[in-house]
């Protein structure tokens, strides 16, 4: 099942809340709604969202003093912040976007507006393929044209498999945790079981064909990627 980008509304208005709400939910989006500063940080303890639409004007403490506390901690410091408030003067989206927010909409606005916005910061947010070629043994990986190939032939990965494996070779010969892999494969802003990593390691495997004997299963630990199993040579 495809997984919904999950979209944190902090926002003390229920009316407005709720419209937001509605019109994520429409658009393939999965808002969590946050009435003060306390509910926000209770969500965000427990799960990252993709996004999060920040008002101004809360109750307790400020969107603009929310914004800085999550810029400067290191959990929260990549998740992009979309302000929302009734000021609209330069001053105040200058102070907004200082504060550490990626962009700034002014109440009112309209819903294909704000969609646009949310659409625009995730685009944004998506990392970019490393440049560059690496090369372990007989396998190499081509950051910048997707490319795989082992021993002269090309090889087919899935999305999915190409990053594991970019991981796995650029920090080879060590033994990483189901959880660790899910954190820098897939990032921690993802809410997924570690079995999917067994799942996606056992795909990369039957991709790499005799190259699979690169990734080795450290019981009670996760895996490592190994150039010494491929320069083995049978009995």
């Amino acid at each position: 099942m495809r997984r919904l980008p999950g979209v944190l509304i902090v926002e003390d208005e229920p009316a407005i809340a709720e419209l937001i709400s509605v019109n994520l939910r429409h658009n393939g989006f999965r808002p969590i709604w946050a009435m003060d500063s306390a509910t926000a940080q209770a969500e965000l303890d427990a799960v990252l969202p993709d996004v999060i639409l920040l008002d101004w004007m809360l109750p307790g403490e400020s969107g603009l003093t929310l914004a800085r506390r999550w810029r400067g901690r290191p959990r929260t410091k990549a998740i992009p912040i979309i302000m929302l408030t009734a000021r609209g003067d330069e001053v105040d989206r200058v102070a907004g976007l200082d504060a550490g927010a990626d962009d700034y909409i002014a109440k009112p606005f309209s819903t294909k507006e704000l969609l646009a916005r949310i659409r625009a910061v995730l685009r944004r947010r998506a990392p970019e393929r490393d440049e560059g070629l690496v090369v372990l043994g007989e396998l190499s990986l081509d950051a910048a044209t997707y490319r795989v190939v082992f021993q002269d032939q090309m090889l087919k990965l899935g999305p999915t498999e190409f990053k594991l494996l970019h991981y796995l070779m650029t920090h080879a010969e060590r033994v990483h945790s189901r959880s660790q892999l899910l954190d820098k494969v897939w990032g921690d802003h993802v809410f997924i079981e570690e079995r999917t990593v067994d799942v996606h390691v056992k795909r990369l495997r039957e991709a790499l064909g005799v190259a699979a004997q690169m990734i080795e299963t450290v019981r009670g630990a996760g895996y490592r990627l190994t150039v010494a199993a491929a320069l083995a040579k049978p009995a």
